[in-house]
Formats: C-alpha cells, sequence, structure tokens
C-alpha cells in the first residue's frame, strides 16, 4: 500500500509545473529556469529541435558568456586608469626662488689655519708623484712648498695613508707611501672597479689611498681604494681629510669664514626695479658655504612677473674671488644657481647649474606644474606623512630630500655617526677619524650599496604627488666686451669701495639673467578615468550587447544558480543524512527479551538499567476489550474448579 502511494506522488509531481527551488533536482531547476528566463539564448537551448541547431546555440551562448566575462574583467582591471590633461594658461606668474652659491665654500684666507698641514702633506704628495719643483705661479702654494720642504717628517693623518702602486707581476705589487716614502709589497693581483661586475686591467701605476674599517691593528680590515688618474686620487683624499676637519667647525665660525652677499652679489636688478643684499635670504651649504636665495619667501611675500622675456625678470652681476679659491679642494671657478619652488629645498650638489665667469649667462624659463593621482592610480604621495623616512629638511617633501634622509638615516645606524654633508638627525654627531676611525669605509660601502640600489632607500621613497619644475634653455655671450672691459671694471672697483687699491679682473665676474620666456604656465593634471557610474554603465552595455541582459536578470541568474541551488543542495543533503541514519538504526544487531507477561522487548548491550530507568521500559501490550468468548473456553473451564472464565488486566 505504501509503495502504491509513494508512485502515485511521484506522478502527480511530475504535472505539476516546476518552480523555482521547489525543483526537485538542480537539472529540473536549470530546465525550469531556461524555459523562463529573458535571456534569449538559454531559453534556444531547450526549444531547439534538432541536434545540429541545438548545438550552435550551446556553442553561441557560451561564446557570448565567455566574451562577457573577458570584458567585463578588462573593464575592472582598466578601472584604476588615469587620463593626462595638459592645460596653457597665460596669466601673472610666480617667480621662483633663486639660490646662489659661490663654487668656493670659504675664502682661503680665512681657513688656512684649519687646512695647513693638509695642503703641506698634498704639496708634498703631489711633488713626489710628479716630480716637479716650480708649481703654478702662485704666491700661496710657493709659500706652501717651502713649509713642506722643512716639515716632511711632521705626518698628521697617517690613518688614511696616499699611496702608489705599482706592479711588479700579475702576483705582487709594491706599494708606497707618498708622505713617509715608506714601501711595502702585498700579495695579490690589484684590480680596479668601476662598476658593478665590470673590472679594467690594472695600470703599471696607480695612485690610491688605505681605508681600514677600525684602527690600524691586526683585526682591522682594510682596503686600497685605486683611482684611474692621480689627480682624482688626490682630490677625493683631500676632500676626505676636508670633511673630518670641517666637522668639527662651530656653525657660527663657517658662516664668518664663508663669503657674505655683499661680496657675492655686486647688483640686483628685478623686472627693472633695483635689489640689493636684503632681498637674499642666508642658507649655509656644507659643500658650497654660504648661499643666498632671492624670492624665498621667508617673510611671507613671494615676488610675481607680469611680462616675460630677456629684458625682464632677475639681473645679477656676481663676484667670485679667485685670490680666495682652494687651489685643491675646487677645480672649477664660477657660480652655482638652483631655481626651485620656494617650499622646497635647493640641492645645490644635485641640481646646481654652474656659470662661467667673464660670461653674461641667460637662463630661459618655462615654468610647468605637475598634479597626479595618490593611490592606487600612482605611487606617489601627497605630503609624505605615509613615507617611514624622518624628514631632516624640514621643507616640502620632494623624492630628492627623502633620498638624502634615508641615506644620512642609514648613515647613522650602520656606522654610528652622520654625514657632513647632510642635516644632522637628532641625538647624532658628525663623523670625524678620531672617534670613528671607520667611518670613511663604512661611507664608502654604503654608497656603493645606495648607487646599485640596494639599500631601502629606493624602496621606500616615493615621488611627490605635487611638484614644479622648470625647463631652461641657458645661452651664453662674453661679457664684458673688449670695448667696455675698461670702463666697467674701473666703475665696479669703485662701487666696492676699492678706491685704486686694486681692479677687478674679469676673470673674477659673472652676469646672469634669469626671465621667464612667456607667461604660458603648463599644467600636466591626471584625473580618474573611470568610476562606479561609468563601470555599472558599460557593465551593462556589455550585458545587453552579448546576452541581452538587463539588472533584473542578473539578479534572477542570483537567485535561481545561488540561492535555488543552495537549497536543492541542502535538501539533498538532508535526506541523504536522514536515509543514512535509519540505514545505521536498521543494521543494530537487537536482543530480545521476555517480559513477565510474555510479550517481547530489546535490551541493548549497555548495563542493566536502574529501577528508575526500568520504570519507563516498554510494556506489554493491554488491551481493555474482553476477548471473545468461545465455547472451547466455556467447555475448558467448566472442568478446571476454582477458576473463572474473564481474566481482567491488571494496569
Amino acid at each position: 500500500m505504501e509503495s502504491g502511494t509513494k508512485r502515485l506522488t511521484e506522478k502527480i509531481k511530475e504535472k505539476l509545473p516546476v518552480t523555482g527551488p521547489q525543483a526537485a533536482s538542480a537539472c529540473e531547476l536549470v530546465k525550469w529556469y531556461c524555459y523562463h528566463t529573458n535571456t534569449h539564448g538559454c531559453r534556444r537551448i531547450v526549444v531547439s529541435r534538432g541536434r545540429l541547431r541545438r548545438a550552435a546555440w550551446v556553442i553561441l551562448t557560451f561564446s557570448t558568456v565567455g566574451i562577457i566575462f573577458w570584458q567585463c574583467a578588462l573593464l575592472i582591471i582598466s578601472y584604476y586608469t588615469a587620463s593626462v590633461t595638459i592645460t596653457v594658461q597665460f596669466q601673472e606668474i610666480t617667480f621662483p626662488a633663486v639660490t646662489i652659491c659661490n663654487i668656493n665654500p670659504y675664502r682661503y684666507n680665512a681657513t688656512r689655519h684649519l687646512f695647513e698641514k693638509l695642503d703641506q702633506e698634498t704639496l708634498i704628495a703631489i711633488k713626489e708623484l710628479y716630480h716637479f719643483t716650480d708649481g703654478p705661479n702662485n704666491s700661496q702654494v710657493k709659500t706652501l712648498s717651502k713649509i713642506a720642504t722643512n716639515s716632511k717628517n711632521d705626518i698628521l693623518f697617517q690613518n688614511i695613508p696616499l699611496l702608489q702602486i705599482e706592479l711588479v707581476d700579475q702576483e705582487h705589487s709594491i706599494v708606497t707611501d707618498l708622505i713617509t716614502k715608506k714601501q711595502y709589497k702585498i700579495d695579490g693581483t690589484v684590480k680596479i672597479k668601476l662598476f658593478e661586475n665590470m673590472n679594467t686591467q690594472p695600470q703599471a701605476k696607480m695612485v690610491g689611498f688605505k681605508l681600514c674599517d677600525k684602527n690600524n691593528d691586526e683585526n682591522a680590515t682594510c682596503a686600497i681604494y685605486t683611482f684611474n688618474s692621480g689627480i682624482t686620487a688626490i682630490q677625493e683624499w683631500y676632500r676626505l681629510h676636508y670633511l673630518n676637519i670641517m666637522a668639527h667647525v662651530p656653525h657660527e665660525t663657517k658662516l664668518q669664514m664663508s663669503y657674505p652677499a655683499d661680496d657675492l652679489i655686486f647688483s640686483c636688478l628685478f623686472d627693472g626695479r633695483p635689489c640689493d643684499s636684503r632681498n637674499f635670504s642666508l642658507m649655509h651649504h656644507p659643500l658650497h658655504g654660504n648661499c643666498f636665495t632671492f624670492n624665498g619667501g621667508e617673510n611671507g611675500i613671494i615676488l610675481r612677473t607680469i611680462t616675460g622675456g630677456h629684458e625682464n625678470g632677475l639681473k645679477m652681476i656676481l663676484h667670485v674671488d679667485e685670490n680666495e679659491y682652494n687651489p685643491y679642494l675646487v677645480t672649477s671657478m664660477g657660480a652655482k644657481i638652483v631655481i626651485h619652488d620656494q617650499n622646497e629645498q635647493p640641492f645645490v650638489e644635485d641640481m646646481g647649474i654652474e656659470i662661467r665667469t667673464a660670461t653674461e649667462t641667460a637662463m630661459g624659463l618655462d615654468m610647468t606644474v605637475l598634479e597626479r593621482l595618490s593611490r592606487p592610480y600612482s605611487d606617489c604621495t601627497v605630503d609624505g606623512v605615509d613615507v617611514p623616512v624622518t624628514n631632516l629638511y624640514n621643507k616640502t617633501y620632494s623624492l630628492q630630500m627623502c633620498l638624502h634622509s634615508c641615506f644620512q638615516m642609514e648613515m647613522v645606524h650602520s656606522c654610528g655617526c652622520a654625514h657632513y654633508t647632510k642635516p644632522l638627525p637628532p641625538q647624532a654627531e658628525y663623523c670625524d677619524y678620531t672617534k670613528y676611525p671607520g667611518w670613511i669605509s663604512c661611507y664608502y660601502r654604503l654608497h656603493n650599496q645606495f648607487i646599485q640600489e640596494q639599500l631601502v632607500c629606493q624602496k621606500t621613497c616615493r615621488p611627490a604627488c605635487h611638484s614644479k619644475e622648470w625647463t631652461m634653455t641657458i645661452s651664453g655671450a662674453e661679457w664684458p666686451p673688449s670695448p667696455s672691459e675698461e670702463w666697467i671694471l674701473r666703475l665696479l672697483s669703485w662701487e666696492k669701495g676699492l678706491h685704486g687699491n686694486r681692479t677687478l679682473r674679469k676673470n673674477e665676474l659673472a652676469s646672469l639673467g634669469i626671465f621667464y620666456k612667456d607667461l604660458n604656465q603648463r599644467n600636466i593634471s591626471e584625473t580618474a578615468a573611470n568610476n562606479i557610474v561609468t563601470l555599472l554603465s558599460n557593465f551593462g552595455g556589455q550585458l545587453g550587447l552579448w546576452m541581452s541582459c538587463s539588472v533584473i536578470c542578473i539578479i534572477e541568474i542570483v537567485e535561481v544558480f545561488f540561492f535555488d541551488m543552495f537549497l536543492i543542495v541542502a535538501r539533498k543533503g538532508v535526506q541523504a543524512v536522514r536515509k543514512w541514519w535509519q540505514k545505521e538504526q536498521e543494521e543494530l544487531p537487537p536482543t530480545i527479551s521476555i517480559a513477565a507477561h510474555g510479550a517481547p522487548f530489546y535490551i541493548s548491550d549497555e548495563d542493566p538499567p536502574t529501577f528508575n530507568s526500568a520504570l519507563q521500559l516498554p510494556r506489554p501490550p493491554c488491551h481493555d476489550t474482553f476477548p471473545p468468548t468461545y465455547e472451547t473456553l466455556r467447555i475448558r473451564s467448566s472442568f478446571i474448579p476454582g477458576t473463572s472464565t474473564m481474566e481482567s488486566c491488571s494496569h
């Protein structure tokens, strides 16, 4: 009877329409969806007659679905893209800040007492290396030569000796100390390392110096740094000693030893109006001494220009006194110019442009304002707060500032002291080999890693999202010309109060003009190419083009293939678990026992029940109705005395 009812129920279900999650299986749900969906491709698959036509619709439908996924993936990938907009505005433009430095940092007469012994040893090394007896026609060099002749045994800097390396064969070399003239032999092949994984063949004679990571003791690790040119080796050796000496000089003393503004800037005009040293602010640079910035905005006033062209802008006459130049520290004469924004740090050693003396230099400017989008569009930073590098310059964030600050912090962390050419971090002190004998070797190692981008600085520092750039067109002409040379030099000498004591020479003067070529400000800005509205519109266009779908169709797909399919799978799972459980219960082997009244019941293999649990055991069946009276029973009862023909059931 039960099996017949089940078959009848199944036949009734087959005739009923299948609707959504009421389907008995996933196949029925998919079939129902194909009959009722608005996406025509799926419907054509089930209603088409003939295998060929149905296969064609299957291929077309799945192909369009694949195209939709491909197009939507491209839309998502290209979502974080930016479009570049270039606009040119003709307007009044802010004039940039102009920083001017003398290539020679300090007046030689003011620093002679600091570098006297260093100059003596340098001159001795040059004489021993090139065997010349009479130097250039310079009274300073002649004086040093006389002092050096009487002071050859007075060696000040024994920790960094200047050496000459002479190759004997492929396995041995003779090293000569150019100051003490001591010679010793070293084993091994000497190679000059120029770039990474690139070595040049050693020359017969080379010049270099010895650096150790500690004092010259037995446990120190030393290396000889060689150079292709003896001039380069001597300049680098002199520069290292120069940094060690200047690290001990107080800041106020260095300001007094460098050039004042009146000595560097002889005349000044801006847009035809006169200016002087009071319009310049002081900035001290470790390698260039006192530098002066025009239109730096320190007093809150930033000059603007309303007219472009060579006759406008900033015009100056600079004086670089060649008599005060250090003959070993610098080998060029002139000034360095940096064009920068008022809030940016002028990195003279990196971006400085050198101008020649006896020349009129004209710099035509074009300003470009760059606006980039930050993450996730690019890797730039808005204000540098999210860059884990301490800003040592207290200026607006820039990539150059970050790199210099990061290297200085790595220098303090690895070498224990700070490099003299960069700002001093908190709770640190500048390096000198009397207290930190291995700092130069450590600096060379870090600098080599920095150039090869092996430090963390290049990975940590990011470009700024907002920046200004000035494109310069530089031209030059001889100045002053021969017909005007005499009266210009005499007039400038008189204006500076020389009064016939000395006449200026053209080789120590330079004329400079900085101006905007035009007032066209170029703005290059990035804007987001997509937004959420555009993305949804593109999605809808792709769905409508390839599948004739709408948002309602997508919701229908989500409902059917996620929620309804989940309910079917869950129902099938519950039914499977229930059947498994019933099967497990049927396979359990029961133990049959006979109760006191003869009714069978089951007792498990567990421990015997207690009294309370025994009361809950199943009782034998009991009927309230009387059993039928048979004649045979009456006959039997009549033969058995003392028995009753009817027994009651005790409850």
